[in-house]
């Protein structure tokens, strides 16, 4: 006989739903390094965020700079300089992130000395 499978509580399917949102905005290798480095930095022009996000390409910077955008977590800003220099920034909205990009950082420490035993 098969049980019924049980609805899950409003709360429950609220939570995942933004769990899945956040992922889907945030997920994959690169977006994390960068809000973090532009949490950390502060404003950065593109070549430099290239240099401190090791091994990204400039089309993947590009397009996951533009896809940070589009959400709102950064914002681009084009200079008026000769050569156009184009710097980076967190939004407001991208601020709130904070908080999350540090605990990822200490939790990803603490993980590091866990797996490979070394305090």
């Amino acid at each position: 006989m098969k049980k019924q499978a049980e609805e899950k509580p409003e709360g429950c399917v609220s939570k995942l739903r933004g769990i899945t949102d956040a992922m889907d905005i945030l997920g994959g290798k690169w977006k994390i390094q960068i809000v973090g480095m532009l949490s950390i930095r502060g404003k950065m022009r593109f070549m430099d965020l290239m240099r401190e996000v090791d091994g990204i390409a400039a089309k993947m910077l590009s397009k996951e700079l533009s896809n940070l955008e589009l959400n709102m977590l950064v914002k681009r800003t084009v200079m008026e300089t000769k050569p156009v220099t184009v710097e980076y920034e967190l939004t407001a909205h991208g601020k709130t992130l904070d908080g999350i990009i540090a605990d990822i950082g200490r939790w990803g420490v603490l993980h590091r000395k866990k797996v490979t035993g070394k305090e």
